[in-house]
């Protein structure tokens, strides 16, 4: 051993590094809740475009790509109305508006920096009254 090394341990300058390691008792696991009566999850969150197209062809006995032609039909109606401004109304479903936003001060994510978003536009949804009683 070096003399430098042999005079630090000697004087405790090391002493840290060679003190011996302790064994620490083991940590108890957390105390694990009772088990409760399982919830079935829905398959998705989200109907997704092609389950609704199959839907539709299997309740009104079309194809699949006349159900797919139908589908994007009728989204493309609904997107081409809200872009005229104009709401578009659901029959037991809701209706669809278009809802100007005010300007306003936000903050950049990060940074903090205050930043000034601009008045827009957003797309609305009011639930009609039969299916809001149903849910």
């Amino acid at each position: 051993m070096h003399t430098l090394i042999r005079r630090s341990v000697e004087c405790g300058m090391i002493r840290h590094m060679t003190k011996k390691s302790t064994t620490k008792a083991p940590k108890t696991p957390a105390a694990t809740p009772t088990p409760t009566a399982p919830v079935a999850a829905p398959e998705s969150e989200k109907l997704s475009k092609t389950q609704l197209i199959e839907l539709v062809a299997g309740r009104s006995n079309m194809t699949k790509k006349d159900a797919g032609l139908a589908v994007d039909a009728a989204l493309d109606a609904i997107v081409e109305a809200l872009k005229g401004g104009k709401s578009v109304g659901l029959p037991g479903l809701g209706t669809l508006d278009v809802r100007a936003t005010a300007a306003r001060t936000g903050v950049r994510p990060g940074t903090s920096e205050k930043i000034q978003i601009p008045a827009g536009k957003k797309v609305g949804f009011k639930v009609a009254t039969d299916l809001k009683k149903t849910l």
